[in-house]
């Protein structure tokens, strides 16, 4: 229950300079003033104040975006970030007010699909925000791997280049491939000054950005130096590696792997990233996954029917869903050929679950089958659960290589 003496407003200019001082103080950083990156991209229309009084307690916003799919569709989603409530005004229903407001605003507006980086793991799913919807797998591995004989590197010239000549190119192989892969946003001009954000400050003790180019692809890494008795034990840190096609992929990885002083690669990659099936021997490939995008259904008819499913299937689900309760009740969800129609019923439900779950197995990323056995989906009719797993599956791991 919100505190009754709370208040919620979009920000104005002058709102700024506090409006940065209460994110920074609840993610323990210092503000950055007039220099922070996160500036470029806020949208203040779209930014939200919570105040006790005249005092800023809470913070949060939304960038508006499209992701991928599945079916290489571009669906809106409301990409929702800064959320934060000041130290000492937890436990006063902040979040609470924050998430009510961006939901209710996006289900007004028609913009289906939330999505999130989650500080803490604890806190969004009873905002009906599921887990995992993209996983993230941070690999390492040591330079100088051979490939397995089958995979066949060309001889294409790989350039490295200066930030100002790699950006043009940049933006169209990503604008090209971010709609074939789900997971992946839009980017408008500013998302680009964030995601490469290349200040000293947001170095962390590496190089600067390395910027090399293939006709069909390209990769952006830094280098962590390391020059002691034993020689040069250098770091590849990629940052971003894309490729419109699989030979661009293994040629950009050869590159990597053979670039004179490095002993490590490290990338923060999708799940089923290629390079694990290339090399040679996989067990010298470390991995480490983690959670990535959380997904939030904000309109069950409208999210459904977006994305194009592998399978037929004719099932009446149960949604419970009591932060956004249009949601709420059996839906009957039919799909032909690949295409979904949703309906209200008053038919007995096949199988009921959270608007959660429902989030996290919309991309594809869990299957409802595993939610089952965690008990988080429940099956009433025997055939059901198995089936819409099948049906959510695409071919590749969702993934969202970028944090917003």
């Amino acid at each position: 229950m919100a505190d009754s003496a709370l208040s919620i407003r979009t920000i104005t200019e002058s709102d700024i300079p506090e409006f940065q001082r209460v994110m920074a103080w609840a993610f323990l950083d210092d503000p950055r003033g007039v220099d922070s990156k996160w500036l470029k991209v806020l949208e203040h229309d779209r930014a939200h104040a919570v105040l006790d009084g005249d005092e800023i307690v809470g913070t949060a916003g939304i960038l508006s975006r499209e992701i991928t799919v599945p079916g290489n569709v571009q669906a809106p989603a409301g990409a929702v970030t800064v959320v934060t409530v000041k130290p000492g005004h937890r436990r006063r229903g902040v979040a609470s007010l924050l998430m009510k407001t961006q939901l209710h605003g996006m289900h007004e507006s028609g913009e289906p699909i939330a999505i999130l980086w989650a500080s803490e793991g604890s806190i969004y799913r009873r905002f009906g925000y599921g887990e995992l919807a993209t996983s993230l797998n941070r690999m390492t591995m040591p330079t100088r791997m051979a490939f397995h004989p089958g995979v066949s590197v060309s001889d294409t010239r790989i350039r490295q280049v200066t930030r100002e000549e790699a950006m043009p190119f940049m933006r169209e192989v990503h604008d090209r491939v971010r709609r074939t892969r789900v997971g992946w946003l839009s980017r408008v001009e500013a998302t680009w000054d964030v995601q490469l954000a290349d200040r000293e400050v947001d170095r962390d003790g590496l190089t600067s950005y390395r910027y090399c180019l293939h006709p069909e692809g390209y990769v952006v890494f830094r280098v962590k130096g390391d020059g002691g008795p034993r020689g040069p034990q250098d770091e590849l840190h990629v940052r971003e590696l894309v490729c419109e096609t699989e030979q661009a992929y293994v040629d950009l990885y050869r590159f990597l792997l053979d670039i004179d002083l490095a002993t490590e690669i490290s990338f923060y990659t999708a799940a089923d990233d290629p390079i694990l099936h290339m090399v040679d021997n996989p067990r010298k490939v470390g991995r480490d996954f983690g959670d990535a995008l959380w997904l939030r259904i904000v309109d069950v008819d409208r999210a459904l029917p977006l994305r194009h499913y592998s399978s037929d299937v004719d099932s009446v689900l149960e949604i419970e869903d009591s932060f956004c309760p249009w949601n709420s009740g059996r839906w009957r969800f039919t799909v032909k050929g690949g295409e979904a129609t949703v309906a209200r019923t008053e038919d007995p439900a096949d199988v009921s679950l959270d608007v959660a779950s429902l989030g996290s197995a919309y991309l594809g990323g869990v299957r409802l089958s595993v939610l089952k056995r965690a008990h988080r989906v429940v099956e009433h009719t025997p055939g059901h659960v198995d089936a819409l797993t099948m049906a959510f599956l695409s071919a590749y791991e969702p993934h969202c290589p970028e944090v917003f």
